[in-house]
């Protein structure tokens, strides 16, 4: 399959998710305790700061890559990060905190990408959006107000589709790998993931606490949901395009261009 539905989807993306940001009125007041208010906006405060790049590098070892409706897809995936960055930061206005100018989890994040050929860096990508997917289904179902429950579900329904296209570019680099050195780079791939869950577990425990998922129930699904992306990506044959529209409880592998419709 090749990467046009990808952009098509993207184009679209902004439309279907109005609904959402029309909703999220930051004028009004949190419900939410002097405790609990820091402890999210400590936990978005990271968010922000990581979802925030022009993604420059990234684009240009995709244009190297050769492809050209990939690297305009891609244009666009990085526009609905720079989005959810924007978000964040109208979230901690509302909680009446501010942004992060550095973080070390951060600072690591991107010198390591930055190393890295596109394939590697997409990896790390899918690490750690599947790992994050749990995090903003907390956000979704269990914050204890009412617009950090849509912004968990707001982000949520994209981070969904944001893993779908990784794991098809992913699918499509190891289509030709032998087996065994799809294991072999499996393996390692679970290093990374154990490790981003477990920072993530621990630096947003606060946060996960507040929505009623303690970090030991937290830890398990994250990396579940790792095991079903990374999965479909080793797994030959498989083509994953988007959805018709956002998702609230999908499984991670699905194959073809619209093969669920769930809303």
């Amino acid at each position: 399959m090749t990467y046009e539905p990808w952009l098509t989807y993207f184009r679209e993306n902004p439309s279907r998710q109005q609904k959402f940001d029309d909703a999220l009125d930051w004028s009004r007041k949190t419900p939410l305790t002097p405790v609990q208010a820091r402890l999210i906006a400590r936990s978005l405060q990271r968010f922000e700061l990581g979802e925030g790049g022009n993604g420059e590098r990234l684009l240009a070892k995709a244009a190297q890559a050769g492809d050209p409706v990939y690297t305009a897809a891609l244009k666009l995936f990085v526009v609905e990060e720079q989005k959810h960055s924007a978000l964040f930061l109208k979230a901690l206005q509302y909680l009446s905190a501010a942004p992060l100018a550095s973080h070390w989890s951060d600072r690591a994040f991107v010198l390591l990408r930055r190393s890295l050929g596109l394939r590697m860096e997409l990896m790390l990508f899918l690490v750690a959006e599947s790992v994050a997917l749990e995090y903003f289904r907390a956000l979704r179902d269990g914050a204890p107000d009412p617009l950090i429950r849509l912004l968990g579900a707001r982000v949520y329904s994209d981070e969904i589709e944001h893993i779908h296209f990784q794991i098809h570019r992913l699918a499509d680099g190891y289509a030709g790998t032998p087996a065994g050195v799809r294991r072999l780079i499996h393996a390692g791939w679970w290093f990374l993931a154990l490790g981003a869950a477990l920072v993530l577990a621990w630096d947003h425990r606060g946060a996960l606490r507040v929505c009623g998922v303690p970090p030991r129930r937290f830890l398990p699904a994250a990396l579940h949901a790792f095991a079903a992306a990374s999965a479909a990506v080793m797994s030959p044959g498989q083509n994953f395009g988007p959805s018709a529209g956002a998702y609230t409880d999908p499984d991670i592998p699905r194959a073809g261009p619209a093969a669920d419709t769930r809303a």
